[in-house]
């Protein structure tokens, strides 16, 4: 019977900064397939990986390839990731199919979470975390996301939950799952293309090195789950909110026209924003997984040092 590291594969990068103790920041593989359009996904994800090594840390994008998780990827895989029609997407339900199908697949933010975890890696950059879709109460859509922060002791650096969720629903989800959301530079959640969501933080924590503290304190005490880590756009690269809310509308009605649901209901959703604002949202959504992953590494680099 197989254990669960059989199925890990590190990079040489990556290998060589466990043997050494130094700081590793996860970073996911939807956005390369299914977040961004080619050539600016592999080009955004080799700029978030460089920021990453600026900041003093090693990145370890993390996909499913040849029946392996891998733990940080060669350019040639991040290309197969961005241009793969057939890269499927990843959370907590597909990583077995995946794996012992020998498919392509790109992680979630729970499945990343998940492998992270796997590798011992306690610090994970996102663009904007899943959460509670509009029309939930009917719907029951609900990102597998929130749960696994529920259960699964890595904190996510993001922009917030995306604008197009329920935002006010995701926070009390995560509430009621005792999932503490931090704050960095502001005392409200981001909305992912906005810096402000209109809801409170649990927590206003700006440094890095307070925010390991924290960290450190919630798991030592044995509380088991996520943290996530709510850094806002920068002003300069956001969308005016009444805009998104706007573009949003739109595009959730078309979605629900076409009949789209499920896995494929947030593509679609950042595509059409996309196409609506005519390459801004890209734009922004470049702008704040850039920002995030600046935060990430000094997150990283502030908790390897406490251990």
């Amino acid at each position: 019977m197989k254990n669960a590291s059989e199925f890990l594969s590190f990079s040489a990068e990556v290998a060589a900064a466990r043997a050494a103790g130094t700081p590793i920041v996860a970073l996911e593989s939807t956005i390369i397939s299914h977040g961004m359009p080619y050539p600016q996904n592999v080009q955004t994800a080799r700029e978030v990986e460089a920021i990453i090594r600026e900041g003093g840390a090693v990145p370890a994008t993390i996909a499913v390839l040849g029946g392996k998780i891998r733990i940080g990827l060669s350019d040639e895989e991040l290309e197969l990731l961005g241009q793969s029609p057939e890269a499927l997407k990843v959370s907590r339900r597909d990583l077995p199919y995946v794996l012992a199908s020998g498919k392509i697949g790109a992680t979630t933010v729970a499945a990343t979470m998940i492998c992270a975890a796997l590798a011992d890696i306690r610090v994970f950059v996102t663009g904007g975390i899943g959460g509670v879709h509009r029309g939930a109460e009917t719907s029951f859509d609900i990102s597998a996301d929130l749960q696994e922060l529920a259960q699964t002791s890595v904190a996510v650096v993001c922009a917030g939950a995306k604008s197009i969720l329920d935002i006010g629903l995701t926070l009390e989800y995560l509430e009621t799952h005792g999932v503490p959301v931090l704050s960095i530079g502001q005392d409200n959640f981001a909305a992912f293309y906005t810096p402000d969501s209109g809801f409170k933080a649990d927590f206003r924590i700006d440094s890095a090195a307070e925010q390991a503290a924290f960290l450190q304190t919630k798991w030592a005490l044995g509380l088991a789950g996520g943290v996530v880590i709510s850094n806002p756009v920068p002003a300069e690269a956001a969308m005016p909110r009444e805009e998104i809310e706007r573009i949003t509308a739109q595009a959730l009605q078309e979605a629900a026209s076409q009949g789209i649901n499920g896995k494929a209901v947030t593509p679609f959703l950042l595509a059409r924003i996309k196409a609506l604002t005519e390459g801004r949202s890209l734009a922004t959504n470049i702008a704040l997984v850039k920002n995030n992953a600046r935060a990430g590494a000094s997150l990283a680099v502030a908790l390897n040092r406490r251990c």
